[in-house]
């Protein structure tokens, strides 16, 4: 008596049948679901931990305000702001309403 292969339909059967018994996912078309980065342990934590943390000239004026410590960089860009705004190349005024703004003069027209 010769050996005859098993069906297609039979095997994807005992395929399906072997993921329900040994708690693995069944996926037929073979498309790529990443679970082999949802089983891996969460990385989060530890790229955090890797990097030093971002100290910042506000924060240690914030952390120490009896210092009264001043950001030269800080008040430059101020008087840098304060000198264009007196040549007139400041951002233009704010529309205080939607008649006002530009955009709907524009549609106006």
């Amino acid at each position: 008596m010769a050996l005859t292969r098993p069906s297609s339909e039979r095997m994807m059967a005992l395929k399906q049948l072997q993921c329900s018994i040994f708690s693995t996912t069944f996926n037929p078309t073979s498309a790529r679901t990443g679970a082999k980065y949802l089983k891996g342990r969460l990385r989060g934590e530890a790229l955090v931990n890797y990097y030093p943390q971002n100290i910042s000239f506000s924060k240690i004026q914030k952390l120490y305000p009896e210092l009264e410590l001043e950001d030269e960089e800080e008040v430059q860009r101020l008087e840098d702001l304060a000198a264009r705004k007196a040549r007139g190349k400041g951002p233009p005024p704010k529309a205080k309403s939607k008649e006002e703004s530009r955009r709907a003069t524009k549609k106006k027209r």
